[in-house]
């Protein structure tokens, strides 16, 4: 069995803290022992109902749980006080459950692992999801050169250097980590983990009777999602199918999306914003033709896998993305689910929007969907290679790969 510190800076309290780390180490938890340090969003924290189903969901499968305040303002004494906390709390949990693993979920919980990784010589899992201090200058967070992003890539070579195991979101990232160049010699083991999703909740929910045309969208706007984008696709699908419909399921950017479409001059009898519980996504998906996810293309999106592609093939809906993002082109157009659009001009949204119509008229598209979520983005598949790791990394077999 694994003792394993996982550290995240996203909250449990969070649907990406539950989706993207709990649900993983409660299918690990049998052959495991895990401990979550997590910064948790002060509204969670205050709220007692919320903290205790997140505490009684870890009980049930064992898992231990030190909740810590996030701060946020300012941006970096905020970001640098948490870390430091972090710290201090990895170090003494790490020697407290004395750790085989520390598993981080990115660059900061990397960087509050270090001085345990030094000390003690416990075993690094830098699970990097994404190139994260070229994030931060493609989002425009921070000026390209300026010193945040120069002392951030100067402790991305430390990371590197440090960790035991790297995993990554893409295929695509792979050969660019390894030409780093930040080895003496060889880089350590990278394995290639998407960001999986539960295939048994996100399923087919399709309606009965078949209404307009729907393009649907799922999540938030703005930073590296192009909603304009999404919307100018629209108006392409609109010319084809006048009678099409545009649905928006997001939790709290309603004025920013809604200003956006009517800026767009498309008809407000168009299109519908919802904010639903996570509970209810995989039924509002249902009600989709087809669903998009078009993401800035840049540098950093490279090593970037969006849940929400998984989430729409699993419930059996083809996607409309775009190329230059991590393995998206090779996902949608290899496995034929979507259409990955080469740029943004009128005429490549017509393209698209007339290749995404023939690709809907084929019969056997919802299975094909589905098959290649399951194929790429079970939660189940993407748990046991994170159990494999960390058996590799203890130097023992799981009972699984005994028998």
């Amino acid at each position: 069995m694994a003792r394993v510190l996982y550290v995240s800076y996203d909250g449990m309290a969070e649907p990406l803290g539950q989706s993207q780390v709990i649900a993983y180490l409660e299918r690990l938890a049998d052959e495991n022992e895990f401990h979550i340090v997590s910064f948790e969003k002060p509204a969670d924290l205050d709220d007692p109902e919320k903290m205790a189903a997140v505490c009684a969901r870890l009980s049930k499968s064992g898992i231990g749980w030190t909740p810590m305040r996030y701060h946020s303002r300012p941006s970096a004494p905020a970001t640098a006080y948490d870390i430091l906390r972090g710290q201090a709390a990895v170090l003494a949990l790490v020697r407290r459950l004395r750790a085989h693993i520390i598993h981080v979920r990115s660059y900061v919980p990397a960087l509050m692992a270090l001085p345990a990784r030094r000390l003690i010589g416990t075993k690094l899992l830098f699970d990097i999801r994404g190139f994260w201090p070229d994030e931060r200058v493609d989002g425009g967070l921070w000026p390209k050169g300026g010193a945040l992003y120069r002392t951030a890539k100067q402790l991305e070579r430390i990371f590197f250097r440090a960790a035991d195991h790297v995993v990554t979101l893409t295929h695509a990232s792979v050969p660019i980590i390894e030409a780093f160049g930040y080895w003496d010699d060889a880089s350590p083991p990278i394995t290639v983990i998407p960001t999986c999703t539960d295939l048994d909740f996100f399923r087919p929910q399709r309606a009965v009777s078949k209404g307009p045309f729907t393009l649907g969208y799922v999540g938030s706007v703005g930073t590296w999602y192009l909603f304009d984008e999404v919307v100018a696709f629209f108006k392409a699908i609109r010319e084809r199918r006048p009678d099409a419909r545009l649905l928006v399921v997001n939790r709290s950017e309603h004025k920013v999306i809604r200003a956006a479409i009517e800026h767009a001059g498309i008809d407000p009898g168009t299109f519908e914003i919802i904010a639903a519980e996570h509970r209810d996504v995989p039924r509002y998906i249902g009600r989709m033709d087809a669903a998009a996810a078009i993401i800035k293309p840049c540098y950093s999106k490279i090593a970037s896998a969006p849940t929400k592609l998984a989430e729409y093939l699993g419930c059996g809906v083809p996607c409309i993305g775009n190329v230059n993002v991590g393995d998206m082109e090779a996902i949608l157009e290899g496995e034929r689910v979507g259409v990955a659009m080469t740029g943004f001009t009128a005429t490549d949204h017509a393209v698209s929007a007339d290749r995404l119509l023939r690709l809907l008229d084929e019969p056997d598209l919802e299975g094909r969907c589905v098959a290649t979520a399951k194929k790429l983005f079970s939660l189940d598949e993407g748990a046991g290679t994170y159990r494999r790791i960390y058996y590799s990394l203890t130097g023992t077999n799981s009972p699984a790969d005994v028998e």
